[in-house]
């Protein structure tokens, strides 16, 4: 089980990995990314869009199954990941650890930060 800071509020993971959805705010296509919690920090596992638009465009091998670009990204870990909250997005951002999903940023606010509990 791994922990998460989002915010200031620590949330217990029930294994080490979670997922993030939102749709981009100029394009309106929808995102979908799944990230791992590990001792280098959080690592981007496989992302998938629906559709493509000005810089979003599919990743290297990407592959299209049932309307979804799918690809597993080749990035080192990094520290902590900032989510704009401006509320002019069409959707929040979804966060799901399993089947428990939150929304953060429907309303314009701070930015929201998400790393590891030290």
């Amino acid at each position: 089980m791994s922990c998460l800071l989002i915010g200031a509020v620590a949330l217990a993971l029930s294994g080490d990995r979670f997922s993030l959805e939102w749709t981009h705010s100029v394009e309106k296509v929808e995102w979908h990314e799944e990230w791992t919690v590990n001792d280098a920090g959080l690592q981007l596992t496989k992302a998938a869009i629906k559709g493509s638009g000005a810089g979003m465009e599919p990743g290297p091998n990407a592959k299209l199954e049932n309307g979804w670009w799918i690809w597993r990204p080749s990035l080192p870990p990094i520290p902590e990941l900032v989510l704009a909250a401006s509320g002019a997005t069409p959707s929040a951002w979804r966060f799901c650890d399993g089947e428990d999903c939150r929304d953060l940023g429907a309303e314009p606010g701070e930015a929201i930060t998400i790393k590891p509990c030290p």
